[in-house]
């Protein structure tokens, strides 16, 4: 687990983003952004999913995907304005 800042999405608050294992990879998963996670039920069943093996081991719960959302995309070098 790592505690960070701000990740852009604080309409969104609370955030968890449960990154796949090493065999969740190579399953070919992606981190997963959940997002309003403000009940101790809710951060109970991601704890339990991800003990189970998480995104490309274990299937999501439905319930979670109430929490799933698709995070803001962040300009690359090559979009990024010029400004001078």
């Amino acid at each position: 687990m790592r505690i960070s800042d701000c990740l852009d999405v604080c309409d969104q608050a609370n955030v968890i983003v449960v990154q796949p294992s090493a065999a969740g990879r190579a399953a070919g998963a992606r981190p997963v952004w959940l997002g309003l996670v403000n009940d101790p039920d809710a951060t109970e069943d991601i704890v339990a999913w991800v003990h189970a093996g998480g995104p490309g081991v274990a299937p999501r719960p439905d319930i979670l995907d109430l929490y799933a959302f698709t995070p803001p995309r962040r300009p690359g070098p090559r979009e990024r304005p010029v400004t001078s």
